[in-house]
């Protein structure tokens, strides 16, 4: 039947199964919304203040859905509002499906009013971006474009459709999503479009060579990355670890891949982690890497790491291998599918001796803070406790983040919603409505600093809109907290542009956007306002009011090898 370009758009959303996009309106992307409007019935679109807290509001709804995220915007400052977003999704790995309408063909190239090349500018992010110029091709572009950002390494794609494509019709057949790949000239473009789209299948000679390899160690060690995470391959990397009785240490991006409060576990490793994971990857003599990149905050100086270790890889992009560090051995493939062929391989060993040196460790070096006052740390450890480890949680960048990842024992995969690769300031606020609006029965609890939460704080006036029951919890210490602490560290105590001494109440401005809001500067205040933010069916800002020198420990200098991890007591020396 014929449609237009914009009926078009909203059935091929249908057909992926959408069920919420995040956007903001302007001319270019008017067609769109007048058809969205006859479908709200069908799709419920999410108004936010600004364009990045679309992006990532989509990109909180996929990490915590698994679905494919969605979010729209108009051409010029409205698409260039959403590079952020993107880059951090890119990073991330995150699926999202990005829409943006341009300039009617004939104006494109013109330097016409709110023309911008927006293919041109997100290329170097994005897996695979689009110009759709002819409506006829506009269904299996987005057909394409949905397989491409869920396909292999998931990450976000980009489609740009001209203003006239959107009013003009041509023939729409309905394809349901199963049929996608195998539908002629769209699975062409599909394979033709994205080499990855479906992990390779682990080479079992590879598997083979590991599980000699492991069943050799005398002190194996597991890092647990994002990778099992996305693939939902936790139940698999518990059975790895329990089978091979192997510590386990957990990068950011990893949290909730492996549970928090597992007797195998060391907890986070790298620049700010303990330093039972730190110097167990220096001592282990193979360090198995489950779905993680050797990012630099993982590893630190790259010379030194694990100089004592084989080095075993499992990831789904080829891409990643040997790129940071070289290993010893690898596999290439989706995490779930490696271990279960690794799994049905390997016969369980024992390494008593190992894990006894590893549980001293955690003895004399456990995390530490001052418990007499109300901390960064604090709030984590009693939002841990009042919400019994069940709620999502997103972050913004910084100090909160470590102690978030530190402190807070996740459970499960899609539990921690954080921008690990492009360190966004301003990510949580947008990713925690997203993720309400994904997993509603779940609590959703956003954790910032203050200087983050200025960034996008104008979101509270959008969860407040739709009344989205969120919880922001502000780590409030009135300086831009990690740049303080590498500034006192490293820097001669010369705090340039980190102090926010000026008049800010995050409660009046919380309650001027008509949320709840309280003020926190006791522990003892601390657990009542949590449980009654938690009870309460609205958005909740919860201004926590803690130290400016209050610093993330352990530390490791940048540059600096990952087992010279230190902190305060080792400053008192």
């Amino acid at each position: 039947m014929q449609m237009t370009g914009a009926k078009i758009l909203m059935e091929c959303l249908l057909e992926q199964g959408v069920d919420t996009v995040f956007g903001y309106p302007g001319g270019t992307i008017l067609n769109v919304y007048d058809e969205l409007y006859r479908y709200r019935g069908k799709i419920r679109h999410i108004l936010t203040s600004h364009e990045q807290g679309a992006s990532h509001a989509a990109d909180g709804y996929a990490r915590s859905t698994g679905k494919v995220g969605v979010c729209f915007a108009t051409s010029g400052p409205g698409c260039t509002n959403l590079t952020t977003g993107i880059a951090t999704a890119y990073m991330d790995s995150s699926p999202v499906v990005f829409i943006t309408c341009n300039v009617a063909e004939n104006l494109v190239g013109k330097d016409s009013f709110q023309e911008v090349d927006i293919t041109g500018i997100t290329m170097p992010i994005t897996k695979c971006n689009y110009m759709v110029r002819d409506t006829a091709k506009l269904a299996d572009i987005v057909r394409e474009a949905f397989a491409i950002a869920r396909g292999g390494r998931p990450g976000p794609v980009l489609i740009d459709i001209v203003k006239n494509a959107t009013a003009q019709t041509a023939e729409f057949i309905p394809l349901p999503r199963e049929a996608h790949a195998s539908a002629g000239r769209l699975g062409a473009l599909i394979k033709r479009a994205s080499h990855d789209l479906r992990a390779p299948e682990p080479d079992l000679n590879d598997v083979h060579k590991l599980v000699h390899m492991i069943q050799a160690s005398q002190k194996p060690l597991l890092i647990c990355g994002g990778g099992v995470v996305r693939s939902r391959a936790d139940h698999e990397f518990l059975a790895l670890a329990e089978c091979i009785d192997a510590p386990v240490a957990v990068t950011v991006m990893g949290g909730g891949g492996f549970k928090g409060r597992n007797p195998l576990t060391t907890g986070m490793i790298g620049m700010h982690g303990t330093k039972t994971s730190n110097f167990g990857v220096t001592e282990c003599d193979l360090l198995i890497v489950v779905g993680a990149r050797f990012s630099d905050r993982v590893i630190g100086n790259a010379t030194k790491f694990a100089r004592n270790a084989k080095i075993l890889q499992f990831d789904i992009d080829p891409v990643e291998i040997n790129k940071n560090i070289k290993t010893d051995a690898h596999i290439i493939g989706d995490i779930q599918m490696i271990l279960r062929r690794l799994n049905a391989r390997l016969d369980p060993v024992n390494h008593d001796e190992w894990l006894a040196h590893i549980d001293r460790m955690k003895d004399m070096y456990p995390l530490r803070y001052d418990k007499d006052v109300l901390s960064g740390p604090y709030v984590i450890e009693k939002l841990y406790e009042v919400t019994d480890g069940d709620a999502v949680i997103s972050t913004d960048v910084g100090q909160h983040q470590m102690w978030t990842a530190q402190y807070y024992k996740f459970k499960q995969p899609r539990q921690l919603l954080t921008s690990g690769g492009l360190g966004t300031m301003g990510y949580g606020l947008g990713a925690c409505i997203g993720a309400k609006m994904g997993v509603p029965d779940k609590t959703v609890i956003n954790i910032a600093g203050d200087g983050c939460f200025r960034m996008n704080m104008n979101e509270i006036a959008t969860a407040v809109r739709y009344n989205i029951p969120i919880i922001q919890i502000v780590l409030n210490n009135h300086v831009l907290g990690m740049v303080r602490q590498w500034q006192t560290l490293f820097y001669g105590k010369r705090y340039s542009h980190t102090v926010l001494n000026d008049k800010m109440d995050f409660v009046k401005v919380a309650e001027g956007m008509g949320a709840r809001a309280y003020r926190v500067t006791s522990k003892e205040e601390l657990e009542p306002v949590l449980r009654e933010a938690i009870e309460a069916d609205e958005p909740v800002v919860i201004d926590c009011q803690i130290h400016c020198d209050d610093k993330v420990f352990p530390m490791v200098s940048p540059g600096a090898p990952i087992e010279d991890a230190f902190d305060a007591n080792d400053l008192k020396i």
